[in-house]
């Protein structure tokens, strides 16, 4: 991306080092943020706005809400539509803040402050969170200044589809709005202007990575079946693998007794040369270079698609950043793992006739290397980040995948919005020249299917949000829906499923009840409820349309599939209404760690309930195959 410098002055230090973060743009940024924290706080039923009274009912200020601080001097006024699935569409241009019966500015951080005793933010993790917001109004600031393309350039390609991957990667660099529910979501504490510039996945900049030998008699190496480690990494080095065999040689080690590992920059320069110091002082760590091959971060930060091969394999990294509620790191301890579950997961994949039908597929983490560090493990607790911070895996490429004439996209665009207001998804309905019912039907039958699928058949969950999807499309329609992010994030949470050993860990004791919500909070009310607000605000197609065509998708699946009509009753779609799982909540109760990985169920936040849109169409059929 070719960043196009305004022509404002600046001043020189520190200023002209962060161009971005001048006046107009913090406004810009703060009306933004406040406006989602409105929106995501008043859904999580943490914050309550009360209307607004009016003199004349169904006067044009019907619609105006107001929130005030405990002791009064704080008052924030908006007009918003409360829309399905208690989703709050609040028009950013109409909020104000009156201070002491005054008018004032917009500050999301003074918001946050005013009203943590609101929020349940304690004293201790306030600070943290306020940087976390601070990044995420930088971060946004920042994307003001670069440009970004169209939403309907971005549909179309910025190539004109000529390159694939660079299409891929031009929308991969243009999302400007990160996890959908979370206010503070480009948190990245750690980063400093320069790591920002250089790693932030919104720069698009090129990254080399650092490569390391690690000892054997610390190391863990995994494959998928029938994959030579030895062999993998030739491929993915080409002949810097004899270079660095040589480097090892001339250090008077012998090659035998080392893997390669690859490294972040950043981890390498801010954590591993000094928290594992003594780990390269004894040569149990051999720094060996600087990798040829150019990457580009993802929007999950310490993932790379190499843009210098793109048919090569992804590669994720361990970085110690606090993001979102969890540091960042890689567990050498689930890196043996990680391709066995991936082989098993394809397996069951390619096996079920219900998903290969609509084309569902993976791209599997194929290669794992973890580093254990015995002192550290020695001295913390289970699931410190302390234990986290040296692994690396290999995930394949999409572009294999591809037909002639397809492209690629992370399922994230569908809620982009671009700068002139421009939703994505409306972008490509008009690209598509289909009816928006009709769009949105074929996206349901790539995407919500499968994952009903799984879960009906074999209590099988994915963590499917916007970034660990990609879509497959052909002239702007998803065809089929593509998972990433394997390992870590599946789960097996009943006893349909018989698990071989090596892969056990992924099942987890999940109460029957809860098991629909990896339907209703990961889908509905995670995605679906923006996007069905995107299509409604933006006049493409309005909500009830948007959940009769969900409900449609999910009726004919039930009925092409009798045999689980069990499991249709007991993980009911189309129940009155389903338990509220709140993510701000769990960020707010512990920024530093949200979740026990281990239990997924145990720590999660409830509200209360949400009406279920799809129960009023409980009745409906539409005979569609």
């Amino acid at each position: 991306m070719t960043v196009q410098l305004e022509s404002t002055a600046t001043a020189p230090g520190a200023a002209a080092a962060a161009p971005h973060l001048e006046g107009r743009r913090w406004d810009a940024a703060n009306r933004h943020l406040l406006r989602k924290a409105l929106a995501e706080f008043s859904h999580e039923r943490i914050l309550t706005p009360e209307p607004v009274p009016v003199p004349v009912p169904g006067a044009p200020e019907a619609n105006t809400y107001r929130l005030t601080s405990a002791d009064g001097s704080h008052e924030y006024r908006f007009t918003a539509r409360i829309l399905e699935l208690e989703h709050w569409s609040i028009s950013a241009g109409s909020i104000r803040h009156i201070q002491d019966g005054t008018e004032a500015p917009l500050d999301v951080l003074e918001f946050i402050t005013v009203f943590h005793e609101a929020l349940g933010i304690n004293l201790q993790m306030l600070p943290v969170y306020l940087e976390e917001v601070s990044s995420t109004l930088a971060s946004h600031a920042y994307k003001q200044w670069a440009g970004q393309p169209t939403a309907g350039e971005l549909a179309a390609g910025v190539t004109g589809g000529r390159d694939v991957a660079a299409d891929f990667q031009a929308i991969e660099r243009s999302m400007t709005e990160g996890h959908p529910c979370f206010v503070a979501n480009n948190g990245r504490l750690g980063f400093g202007v320069s790591d920002y510039l250089a790693f932030a996945p919104e720069t698009g900049a090129p990254v080399q990575l650092e490569w390391i030998a690690v000892h054997r008699s610390h190391a863990v190496v995994s494959t998928s079946s029938g994959l030579d480690y030895a062999a993998h990494l030739d491929a993915e080095l080409g002949p810097l693998a004899g270079r660095f065999t040589t480097e090892l040689v001339l250090q008077g080690l012998d090659p035998d007794q080392y893997f390669f590992m690859p490294v972040h920059p950043w981890q390498w320069e801010n954590k591993l040369t000094v928290t594992f110091a003594a780990e390269i002082a004894r040569q149990r760590i051999v720094h060996l270079g600087t990798g040829t091959d150019s990457y580009q971060a993802q929007q999950s930060i310490r993932t790379f698609f190499n843009t210098s091969q793109p048919s090569r394999n992804y590669v994720k990294t361990a970085m110690s950043v606090l993001n979102m509620g969890f540091m960042r790191g890689l567990s050498p301890q689930y890196m043996k793992a990680t391709p066995a579950i991936n082989d098993w997961l394809r397996k069951l994949i390619t096996a079920d006739a219900a998903l290969q039908q609509r084309g569902f597929t993976m791209i599997g983490e194929i290669a794992a290397i973890g580093y254990h560090n015995r002192t550290y493990e020695a001295a913390s607790a289970s699931g410190s980040p302390y234990r986290k911070m040296l692994s690396a895996l290999w995930r394949e490429s999409p572009l294999p995948l591809l037909e002639d004439g397809q492209q690629l996209t992370t399922m994230a665009a569908l809620l982009h919005v671009d700068s002139a207001g421009k939703p994505m998804v409306s972008a490509l309905i008009e690209r598509s020249g289909l009816a928006p019912e009709d769009w949105l039907r074929r996206y349901f039958e790539a995407y919500l299917v499968p994952l009903v699928h799984c879960l009906y058949n074999y209590e099988l969950a994915f963590m499917p949000h916007g970034e660990n999807v990609i879509l497959v499309l052909e002239n702007g329609v998803p065809v089929r829906a593509i998972m990433k992010d394997i390992a870590e994030e599946i789960v097996v949470m009943g006893d349909r499923l018989d698990l071989p050993e090596e892969v056990a860990r992924i099942r987890a004791d999940i109460p029957d009840g809860e098991k629909v919500l990896a339907i209703f909070t990961d889908i509905f009310d995670c995605i679906f409820r923006f996007l069905a607000a995107l299509l409604d605000e933006d006049g493409t197609l309005p909500q009830e349309a948007f959940w009769r065509t969900s409900a449609e998708a999910v009726r004919d699946y039930q009925a092409q599939h009798p045999e689980l009509a069990g499991q249709f009753s007991r993980h009911n779609l189309f129940a009155a209404d389903f338990e509220l799982s709140c993510l701000n909540r769990l960020q707010l109760r512990n920024n530093q760690q949200m979740l026990d990985l281990t239990d997924p169920s145990g720590g999660l936040q409830m509200a209360g309930r949400l009406a279920n849109p799809l129960a009023r169409f409980a009745g409906e059929t539409t005979g569609q195959a």
